[in-house]
């Protein structure tokens, strides 16, 4: 303890402060004299990061977009955080389309969202910020427009976690969920000024799935485990070194539900439909250009390939025969389309060909690694028809005259479409069943043979193309015969 003897007068500290006040001031004149004004800010901020208290909050910024690019990390966390919005959230956007079927819903600028991952606290925050005036004096009446990113912040001893973990997880939840809300669209070729032809889409809304398909089920079964391995096996393709594509040949009499396979798997896969008229093309570099406009995630649809590749026969719409030196698109420019170095210009597309005659095919059409799996499409089937039964007419047991139906399908050949035709006369089951009954029993008696219309038209069309090439090659063969007498 100190005496009161030994503690100093008021006097003499306030002249010690005094004293020191001075020296203080003295120093810092001297100091702010000598030493360069950004040689002290960087002192003061060493200083400070030193002695300041470190944050154990990491943040990571995720912009709109790389340059000129989407940032995908962003549209993936946009999406994904519309499914984790909490009552807690006090503003929303939200938006639609007459295309879209459901509503968008995206965050307001400044809103918080808290995420749990594995135990881990995730705080998003979505922030808007004005972007940086152009320096151009011609920019200046332009408006900024907005600077979008999301902060990620969490404690920084999770960091390896959430890059290696929490990061890929967003990235496929986005994916799935996109791909649940994904507007599937039908793409047709468009003629436009000069010759140039290019894509037009239109939603797809065809109702076709495998359930309502009537399809022998084995076959179906068969499609379908082709196309859940197709869709796997990226890294498969890419580690023997071939593009991510497969082919299919779809054969089989009109009606048999080839359109209808193609739209079932189209809703099963969520895939696009690109229907390409190879009629509409007329040179090889036209397919080399449509090829790369084509999209990710697509179905190429070549209708009928027995009647479009036979180039020779195309003709004006007016019935004049084109002049051959109009025709450069070659059965070869088709199979380097499918098949050649531009066939890669793209991932996970599926190519589709229909023929209503498999033999009048070239061998080159379909070899593996073009037409990989050759679905034939065959007349109904006892199976085919219950399952149209439970469709169009909601049976779904037994009915009197299913014996004496599927007696007649096994010995006439009916195509699904007639037999749906038929179902669809009457809602009365009674009544539906019996006219199919006597549309059956009419066919065995005509010799079972199935004159659609659609067949009829093929008929005449092939014979048309018969009596065309046989006069094609009439001249041939009389200058052969000629050449042989002045040999002779």
């Amino acid at each position: 303890m100190f005496s009161t003897k030994e503690m100093p007068s008021p006097s003499s500290l306030f002249s010690a402060y005094a004293s020191m006040t001075a020296s203080i001031m003295l120093f810092r004149s001297m100091v702010n004299d000598l030493i360069p004004y950004p040689i002290r800010n960087y002192l003061f901020s060493t200083l400070c990061y030193f002695f300041k208290p470190r944050s154990q909050i990491l943040t990571l910024i995720i912009e709109e977009s790389n340059g000129m690019a989407r940032n995908q990390v962003y549209d993936a966390s946009e999406i994904y955080l519309c499914t984790r919005i909490s009552p807690n959230t006090k503003k929303l956007k939200i938006s639609k389309t007459p295309k879209d079927q459901n509503l968008t819903i995206r965050l307001e600028k400044g809103e918080k969202i808290v995420d749990f991952y594995e135990g881990v606290e995730l705080k998003w925050r979505f922030v808007c910020a004005e972007a940086e005036k152009s320096n151009n004096p011609n920019d200046q009446f332009l408006p900024r427009a907005e600077k979008r990113s999301f902060q990620l912040s969490f404690h920084k001893k999770h960091k390896d976690k959430v890059l290696a973990s929490y990061m890929p997880y967003i990235l496929e939840r986005a994916k799935a969920i996109k791909d649940e809300q994904r507007v599937l669209k039908m793409f047709t070729l468009n003629m436009r000024n000069y010759g140039a032809i290019t894509w037009e889409s239109i939603n797809l809304e065809h109702p076709a799935t495998f359930e309502t398909l009537a399809m022998d089920p084995e076959l179906k079964n068969a499609v379908m485990e082709d196309l859940n391995r197709f869709i796997k096996r990226k890294e498969f393709y890419k580690r023997v070194g071939r593009a991510w594509k497969r082919g299919y040949l779809l054969c089989g009499p009109p009606g048999t539900g080839k359109s209808s396979l193609v739209a079932a798997m189209a809703n099963y896969l969520k895939f696009d439909v690109y229907d390409l008229q190879l009629a509409n093309i007329m040179r090889d570099s036209d397919l080399r250009k449509l090829l790369p406009a084509t999209g990710n995630r697509s179905i190429l649809v070549i209708e009928d390939i027995d009647c479009s590749v036979d180039l020779p026969d195309r003709r004006y719409g007016d019935g004049r025969k084109q002049p051959d030196h109009h025709v450069q698109l070659t059965l070869s420019g088709l199979l380097n389309f499918i098949d050649g170095l531009w066939s890669s210009c793209g991932d996970e597309r599926i190519i589709i060909f229909t023929t209503n005659h498999k033999d009048r095919l070239d061998p080159a059409l379909l070899r593996p690694g073009r037409m990989d799996m050759h679905i034939h499409m065959s007349y109904c089937s006892p199976q085919g028809f219950k399952l149209l039964a439970s469709n169009y007419l909601g049976i779904r047991g037994y009915h009197h005259l299913f014996g004496e139906i599927e007696g007649l399908l096994n010995n006439t050949e009916a195509t699904p479409a007639q037999v749906a035709e038929e179902l669809m006369k009457s809602e009365d089951a009674d009544i539906a069943l019996e006219g199919l009954v006597k549309l059956l029993k009419r066919k065995k008696l005509e010799g079972d043979e199935p004159m659609d219309k659609d067949a009829k038209k093929f008929g005449i069309r092939e014979a048309k193309r018969q009596k065309a090439e046989t006069k094609r090659r009439s001249p041939r063969i009389s200058r052969r015969k000629g050449s042989r007498r002045r040999n002779l």
